[in-house]
């Protein structure tokens, strides 16, 4: 097993860093420099930045804010949430990003992510999932992909798409259970499995992470590559050295 990466993620609006739950009734959380530096110096293994509202209010990824925090981090730092096209990634990648990614744009048009990995090589892209679980009697697919911050339904299989994206170039997947997302309660590990052994890239598993064992989960029973979570970290519940401690004592690789 390689080592598990361990990444906070700050998901920003209007110049902070929010957190809610299930994407709705979001709350401040604290400054989105100041969580990056504070990662930083915790020894966070990478650091992802979500625009989460530039999709859903048709614009691109707001810069300022990005130049800001990519001044400060010395750890890989990836920039989601409004990127359409090339031209959008060679912008944060001349502000120093290290990696895109691209959730909405895809699904919309699926070649984007050839260009893309074709373009910057596909260890610089990063296919983000948003999925939730239906009932069977809805007659969707029980693992399905939505859009849009997740205001969208999307009718598509999200193994089926997490496969697609591999196909097609992406380094490797964030997949955010929608229906976990800031509960606490978990990672959806049925959904974070079911990618993983779908497909050979790393998978992050992101959306439910409550205490320590959740992230033992995601690993042993989920199988995921890498932890993405923001609650926990954010509001100083479990630090990354607790969490790095954690799993190193319980035999998973991590950096120390």
């Amino acid at each position: 097993m390689k080592e598990i990466r361990i990444i906070p993620c700050l998901d920003v609006k209007d110049g902070k860093v929010v957190k809610g739950v299930k994407f709705e009734n979001l709350r401040d959380a604290r400054d989105p420099v100041e969580a990056a530096e504070a990662y930083c110096r915790e020894d966070a293994d990478e650091l992802v930045f979500l625009d989460i509202s530039a999709t859903v209010e048709n614009r691109g990824t707001q810069l300022e804010w990005v130049k800001k925090v990519a001044e400060k981090v010395t750890i890989p730092f990836a920039v989601g949430g409004g990127i359409r096209n090339i031209e959008d990634m060679k912008t944060l990648f001349n502000l120093g990003v290290d990696k895109v990614s691209i959730n909405t744009a895809a699904v919309r048009n699926p070649e984007l992510i050839k260009q893309a990995s074709r373009e910057f090589g596909r260890d610089k892209l990063i296919i983000a999932i948003d999925g939730r679980k239906n009932p069977p009697e809805r007659g969707l697919p029980r693992l399905e992909v939505v859009v849009k911050s997740g205001s969208e339904a999307t009718g598509i299989d999200i193994v089926e798409w997490a496969k697609g994206g591999e196909e097609l170039g992406a380094g490797e997947i964030l997949l955010t259970s929608k229906d976990a997302d800031g509960t606490k309660e978990g990672y959806d590990l049925e959904m974070t499995k079911a990618v993983a052994e779908a497909v050979g890239i790393p998978v992050i598993a992101s959306g439910g992470a409550g205490k320590l064992e959740h992230l033992y989960e995601a690993v042993t029973i989920g199988k995921a590559s890498a932890l993405l979570a923001a609650s926990i970290f954010h509001f100083r519940e479990i630090s990354i050295s607790q969490a790095k401690h954690y799993l190193k004592e319980r035999g998973i690789p991590v950096k120390i």
